[in-house]
């Protein structure tokens, strides 16, 4: 679904020598290149803080806890999102309460104050495969209730909302640094973003044990600092993810261009005023998923569905009494996405072989 190795050959020499300078210095946790990298990250956001942690599922779970998100406390979500979005709102001890979603595939806005109930503590969107929400509904429902607003930007790192990057509307933003991501370390990492001084230093101290000096604790807290050797890498990645994500957005122009001509195809629309990043091209076939699957594992070409079963629908949250046919909109999607082959390395000719292999 991605060439790592490509990537790496294009910026192997920086790589190598910020590597070096890590392992020469052995400040392995919390070393400068971590703060550096905070600073560029929060020059790039827009923002006024950014706390790195050890991943963006950590990212998450620290950002509801940083905004007072507590045992008893419900959080508002899609259910249609990888598991960390959920199981992060149980760390921080509160329920998921979900929401159905557009055929956009993120979480319809129309839809969440029917699910506001007292114990609603906060709103987490998910702008999924790299196209951010309709935050301004999203934004106005969070002042209308008092409501804190955590971006799940996971997968949506460059993606904009009238020109504010994701991240940068709500209360805070999420952020992982998972390798496949657009802006991706060597393992695990993730960084929550903020403008407000008193969740960016509830952060600092939840990173570190909930440690405000050495050896005193003013909080419980987690072991969630990034690691200086991913921030050294990120930090080399980071002055070349305009391109890249350019990169993502011409290649999904061309693939669009070419599948888009399907009357069972649905390819991804960009609303206006909207940026999106691309971190995964998706469509929707509307019948024969199967039969494009077969056509693409006969031919060596990856594709995967993300994804194929609705939060509401898994055993782990069985106790929260959801059931098939809650949210029909979701569900339709699971049965009907494909995700094909996305990267800023990927050439038009792959595009084209991957494109023609969909279409018979």
């Amino acid at each position: 679904m991605t060439d790592l190795k490509a990537q790496y050959r294009s910026i192997k020499k920086d790589v190598n020598f910020a590597a070096r300078q890590v392992l020469n210095g052995c400040a392995f946790v919390l070393g400068k290149q971590v703060a550096v990298f905070e600073e560029a990250v929060s020059r790039y956001q827009g923002v006024k803080y950014a706390v790195g942690v050890a991943s963006g599922t950590d990212a998450l779970a620290l950002a509801l806890c940083a905004c007072g998100i507590k045992d008893g406390d419900e959080v508002i979500t899609t259910p249609f999102t990888f598991i960390a979005t959920a199981e992060a709102i149980f760390r921080a001890g509160a329920k998921p309460v979900f929401c159905d979603i557009k055929e956009d595939y993120n979480i319809d806005a129309d839809k969440i104050e029917s699910r506001i109930t007292p114990k609603t503590k906060a709103i987490l969107p998910v702008h999924l495969y790299g196209l951010p929400c309709d935050m301004d509904k999203i934004m106005a429902l969070a002042a209308k209730y008092r409501l804190k607003v955590i971006e799940d930007c996971a997968q949506s790192f460059g993606s904009e909302y009238k020109s504010r990057k994701t991240g940068a509307i709500g209360s805070c933003g999420a952020l992982s640094f998972f390798p496949s991501k657009n802006l991706g370390c060597y393992g695990d990492g993730g960084m929550v973003v903020t403008n407000n001084k008193d969740i960016r230093e509830k952060l600092v101290m939840l990173r570190n044990h909930g440690s405000d000096s050495k050896y005193h604790y003013s909080m419980h807290g987690f072991n969630s600092r990034l690691d200086t050797l991913q921030a050294a890498i990120l930090n080399v990645k980071i002055k070349h993810i305009d391109k890249w994500v350019y990169r993502r957005i011409v290649n999904a122009g061309l693939y669009n261009r070419l599948l888009g001509l399907s009357r069972n195809i649905v390819t991804p629309e960009i609303p206006k005023g909207v940026k999106h990043s691309f971190n995964y091209y998706t469509i929707r076939l509307k019948e024969g998923r199967a039969a494009v699957q077969e056509r693409l594992k006969k031919r060596k070409i990856p594709w995967a569905v993300y994804y194929p079963l609705c939060l509401h629908l898994q055993p782990v949250y069985k106790k929260l009494n959801y059931k098939r046919g809650d949210f029909p909109v979701a569900e339709q999607m699971q049965e009907e996405v494909l995700s094909l082959p996305m990267y800023p390395e990927l050439k038009a000719v792959q595009i084209k072989h991957i494109a023609k292999a969909v279409l018979n």
